[in-house]
């Protein structure tokens, strides 16, 4: 018998003073049984640097060929695709095609640097492409704040991310491996 996945909430009332977007979000995150507590906030780290109305979670680890979370407009094409993890550099450069944005926040500390290094010549011509890399104490200390039904604050100002419940903080610093160019 297949195991099911487990079911977290999530409250989340979100300040971006990057992007001067405010809101209040009641999101279900299915954890898969594979998939950590660390992946699972690192997904919604995610959420929480993109929201927007029309950003959605993916089906998760089970569908290989989507996205983590998409961002889709009205006419159902692909905003903004975002992957977590180390994606396959051939997986990213087919989501810059379908996309107008892609992300990929990366983690995993040694293992995501050695996954940059061996990426970066391949994916240097995605113009579309933003790579984002957690340290590992960050994205270690962001899974202590799982729980099954969560109320979490957010406020994103000059790039650096507070995110944090009644009992724990976490300060997190993305490390920007990739980004397309200012126009």
């Amino acid at each position: 018998m297949a195991l099911k996945s487990t079911i977290f909430k999530a409250e989340l009332q979100l300040a971006d003073l990057d992007r001067s977007h405010f809101g209040e979000y009641s999101l279900t995150l299915a954890r898969h049984p594979s998939e950590t507590d660390q992946r699972m906030m690192i997904r919604l780290l995610a959420f929480a640097l993109f929201a927007s109305e029309s950003l959605a979670f993916g089906r998760g680890l089970s569908a290989e060929d989507e996205a983590d979370l998409a961002d889709t407009d009205l006419t159902g094409c692909i905003e903004r695709w975002i992957d977590v993890g180390l994606p396959d550099e051939r997986n990213i450069r087919r989501a810059c095609g379908r996309a107008r944005h892609v992300v990929v926040l990366a983690y995993g500390g040694r293992q995501a640097e050695i996954w940059w290094q061996q990426a970066a010549d391949k994916l240097a011509g995605q113009k579309n492409l933003t790579v984002l890399a957690l340290p590992p104490e960050e994205s270690l200390a962001l899974a202590g704040l799982a729980e099954r039904n969560m109320r979490l604050q957010c406020t994103i100002q000059d790039g650096t991310i507070w995110l944090g419940s009644d009992r724990q903080q976490v300060e997190l610093a993305p490390q920007i491996l990739q980004a397309p160019a200012a126009k």
